[in-house]
């Protein structure tokens, strides 16, 4: 057996132990999972909504038209490609709830804490070389972020429980945000994409997954 089957069997094993998490009792069941895709790509998101858990996969509704078609219309990869080519995380895999005024509820420092544990975990097993970070509270996870100003539009080398690997920020595609329509954001969102679009990591496990070397996935 291969490196590339090996980690396929330990990802599947690892998905199948995710979706079986119970740590959280605040948090609404199902866990929302992307599928154990084997990538050097991998995006963190925030947490799922309440359409997520019904449709079985994250970023399944409003949020996710817009983030796939930034991704369709400034790297050229659509969505069903993407989700076959990205390993897709989030800091909460879960849905928090409603707040009191109708919007989702922000986990706690106590879920994002127990969560952590499966991306420690994935990051150790996949070794990403790209991490793409979805929304101020993913970034977060990450890197000091005061302002998505200061962040989206560059490219990072961080580290994460003892893992190195480039990271490149991006705003929420919620439809309450204005910031990705107007400046500076309309400027920093497409410069962010271009970023990942020319990222090696991106090019071999998305973009030409079938000419990706062995090694690259090891």
């Amino acid at each position: 057996m291969n490196d590339n089957a090996s980690r396929q069997i330990r990802l599947d094993r690892h998905v199948a132990a995710l979706r079986r998490c119970h740590l959280c009792p605040g948090m609404h069941k199902p866990v929302v999972s992307g599928g154990a895709v084997v990538s050097k790509v991998l995006l963190a998101g925030q947490a799922p909504g309440d359409k997520e858990p019904i449709l079985g996969r994250p970023f399944a509704w409003t949020a996710g038209k817009k983030l796939f078609r930034w991704f369709k219309d400034h790297t050229g990869v659509d969505e069903t490609t993407f989700r076959a080519c990205v390993y897709m995380a989030a800091v909460c895999r879960c849905f928090p709830g409603k707040k009191r005024d109708g919007g989702d509820r922000v986990p706690n420092p106590t879920e994002i804490a127990n969560c952590s544990a499966w991306l420690k975990a994935e990051m150790a097993l996949l070794q990403p070389r790209l991490v793409i970070a979805v929304g101020k509270l993913a970034v977060l996870q990450f890197l000091p972020c005061g302002k998505l100003d200061e962040v989206v539009g560059s490219v990072f080398p961080v580290s994460y429980n003892n893992h190195r690997f480039d990271l490149v920020p991006l705003p929420h595609p919620s439809g309450a945000s204005p910031w990705p329509h107007q400046k500076p954001g309309n400027v920093l969102l497409p410069r962010a994409l271009r970023l990942i679009a020319g990222h090696p990591a991106w090019k071999e496990s998305v973009t030409q997954p079938g000419l990706a070397p062995l090694s690259a996935l090891r």
